[in-house]
């Protein structure tokens, strides 16, 4: 599934240059968009060539940059779109604030979750 979504994301953000140069007359802006969508495809191919690295090659690690791949996926889709400003921020609310509670929260219940997974994924091994 990560080769599959590595091959869609480079190519949606080639198509998506192409597109913008025919819009805007330039490939690239370093809009924020634009910025996460390849800060996305070096995650994910990053994530997808963790096994080459005997030291790194663990099913726990991962699993665990799997989440963070995912992540960057929704932050990229959502996350530009609501808390940063660029031509690509159609949904840029100034009441965004009450929203970081939860993505603090959400954050700190996957860091719990990858601790206690290591200490229990230890054990086993």
């Amino acid at each position: 599934a990560l080769w599959v979504g590595l091959a869609l994301m480079t190519v949606g953000t080639f198509l998506g240059a192409v597109w913008a140069n025919e819009s805007w007359g330039r490939y690239w802006g370093w809009d924020p968009k634009e910025t996460w969508a390849l800060i996305t495809m070096v995650v994910y191919a990053v994530v997808t060539h963790l096994h080459l690295v005997k030291r790194w090659n663990s099913l726990w690690l991962f699993n665990l940059a799997s989440v963070i791949a995912f992540a960057s996926v929704l932050m990229t889709f959502f996350g530009v779109n609501y808390f940063l400003s660029g031509m690509h921020s159609y949904g840029q609310n100034d009441n965004v604030h009450g929203i970081f509670t939860y993505l603090y929260i959400a954050l700190g219940v996957v860091i719990v979750l990858a601790v206690l997974s290591y200490r229990r994924w230890k054990t086993k091994v």
